[in-house]
C-alpha cells in the first residue's frame, strides 16, 4: 500500500467561506477547493427547527451552479443552536450577538451542523447534534467576546474554537467538530459510502 496515496478518491470543494470547515476538511487528507453557494439562509415558516440546518445545507448544495467532475464532490453545510426550541442562527449586529450569549449563559443548548454532499451522480444529506453546556457568563466577559471577535458570522453568536470556548464551555456531549462546524466522522463515512466499488 502506497501511504502517499489519499485513502479516498475524491476531490473536495468546499461551498463555503467558512476558514474552520476548510481547515477541518484538509484534515482528511484530500485536496480541498473553496466555492461559493450563497443563499437566502432564512428558514421556511412552519419548519422544525431541528430540521433547518439540514435544510439549509441542501439548498446551497442545489443553488451552487458549477459542474462537478467525476472525482469531485460538492460539500455543503449549515449550523444552527437551539436553546429549546429557540433557533438562534447568526446575530444581526453587536447587540444581538450579546443578547444570544446572555440567553446561552448557565445553560445546555443543542448545536446542530447539516451537511449534503453532492457528486455527479448522487446527492447526500444528514446532520449531527451535539449538547453543549455553557457556565455562566458575566455582561463584561460577553461584552469583552463580542467586541474582540465579532462573532457575527457564526449561528449562536459564538466559535467553539474561539477563547469562549476555552473559557466557558463546561460540558459537549457528542462531536466537538459538530459544533465546530462540521461532523468529520459523518464526513469521512459518507465520502467512503459514495466513494466508487472497491476504495
Amino acid at each position: 500500500m502506497n501511504s502517499e496515496r489519499p485513502l479516498l478518491p475524491w476531490r473536495i470543494v468546499l461551498a463555503s467561506g467558512s476558514p474552520r470547515r476548510r481547515h477541518l476538511l484538509h484534515g482528511l487528507d484530500l485536496p480541498v477547493e473553496i466555492s461559493q453557494a450563497d443563499i437566502d439562509e432564512t428558514p421556511p415558516p412552519g419548519m422544525p427547527p431541528h430540521q433547518v440546518a439540514e435544510h439549509l445545507a441542501r439548498r446551497k448544495a442545489e443553488a451552487w451552479a458549477g459542474v462537478l467532475a467525476d472525482d469531485q464532490v460538492l460539500v455543503t453545510a449549515d449550523t444552527t443552536v437551539l436553546l429549546g426550541n429557540l433557533l438562534l442562527n447568526k446575530p444581526v449586529d453587536a447587540a444581538d450577538a450579546r443578547r444570544m450569549l446572555s440567553l446561552l449563559s448557565g445553560k445546555e443548548h443543542q448545536v446542530i451542523t447539516g451537511v449534503c454532499l453532492r457528486t455527479a451522480r448522487a446527492v447526500e444529506s444528514f446532520s449531527d447534534t451535539a449538547l453543549v453546556r455553557f457556565r455562566s457568563l458575566s455582561a463584561e466577559e460577553i461584552a469583552y467576546y463580542v467586541e474582540r471577535y465579532n462573532p457575527l458570522d457564526k449561528a449562536g453568536a459564538y466559535g467553539v474554537q474561539d477563547w469562549i470556548g476555552y473559557t466557558a464551555v463546561e460540558r459537549i456531549e457528542g462531536s466537538f467538530y459538530t459544533v465546530m462546524g462540521l461532523p468529520m466522522h459523518k464526513v469521512y463515512a459518507a465520502l467512503k459510502a459514495l466513494a466508487p466499488a472497491g476504495i
